[in-house]
């Protein structure tokens, strides 16, 4: 017994090393980068338009680029892949040939990097489609890109659901879209809303794709059809080109600030809508 008592806890002890390195990794770049970027961050910088390339002036307009570009794709992403997740779950049946392509879409869909997708959106949005570099074109794109992982986390949540909740709800009268509307979407939103926070940080760090679409247009974006340059483009420009590594670093603290704030707050009203629930 004494030896098995000190293999589990050694276990639990490289498990519990396991965990405390990634927390380590993790703060130590999020330190790093906050610690360079805290200086750069003033009322100017957040406020001004970028001019000279970035070398100068702040970063508002890449801030109303992003915001314009993830919600855009979020309103696209959110009903297709929380109705998919409905289908596969709740209406087909297991030997539909639909079904599991479906499955067999969303997960290699998952699979493809991202530059697979600019590369599409440049071909058949920017070019065939005549869409030109716009928020739409970029917006279009995210949207594939968030696509499996909203169906995804729909389908867990969706599976969380008891099955007595749909016999009693079927039992009562109900229809089965009754069933779904009333009881198990209700009850999966806590999971739907998780997969939506981890779309928002995927579609606000993303580079490649939004380089090929979105463009990298320092402008204010008035309308979906103008481009529009994200944070993380302009991040990526500033660094990679040399413009001002100073300035990379104020633009990449916002965009951990942007997310983690987005985070709070959902995780806030998602708890809070739990509690409601029950």
């Amino acid at each position: 017994m004494g030896a098995a008592k000190m293999k589990d806890k050694l276990i639990y002890a490289l498990f519990w090393l396991s965990g405390l390195i990634i927390v380590a990794i993790l703060l130590s770049i999020v330190g790093y980068v906050l610690i360079k970027g805290f200086s750069v961050i003033s009322l100017d910088f957040l406020l001004q338009s970028p001019r000279k390339a970035g070398a100068e002036g702040g970063i508002f307009t890449t801030v109303i680029g992003t915001l314009y570009l993830t919600l855009l794709a979020l309103l696209m992403a959110v009903p297709i892949g929380t109705g998919a997740a409905i289908y596969l779950q709740e209406y087909a049946s297991d030997q539909s040939r639909f079904a599991r392509m479906v499955n067999l879409t969303a997960e290699t869909l998952a699979g493809i990097p991202s530059i697979i997708f600019g590369l599409f959106g440049f071909v058949f949005l920017v070019i065939l489609l005549n869409l030109g570099w716009s928020i739409l074109s970029g917006g279009i794109t995210l949207a594939i890109m968030i696509l499996p992982t909203i169906t995804r986390t729909a389908q867990e949540a969706i599976l969380t659901v008891p099955v007595e909740y749909r016999e009693n709800s079927l039992a009562l009268g109900a229809s089965k879209w009754q069933t779904t509307q009333k009881v198990i979407l209700p009850f999966a939103l806590p999971g739907i809303i998780t997969g939506v926070i981890l779309s928002i940080g995927r579609a606000i760090g993303e580079t490649a794709a939004l380089i090929l679409t979105a463009g990298s247009s320092l402008g204010m974006p008035l309308s979906v059809f103008d481009p529009t340059r994200t944070m993380s483009v302009h991040l990526y420009l500033l660094a990679m080109e040399g413009i001002s590594l100073e300035r990379a670093f104020g633009t990449a603290f916002l965009v951990i600030v942007l997310i983690v704030i987005i985070n709070f707050l959902a995780n806030l009203s998602m708890r809070r809508f739990s509690q409601a629930m029950h």
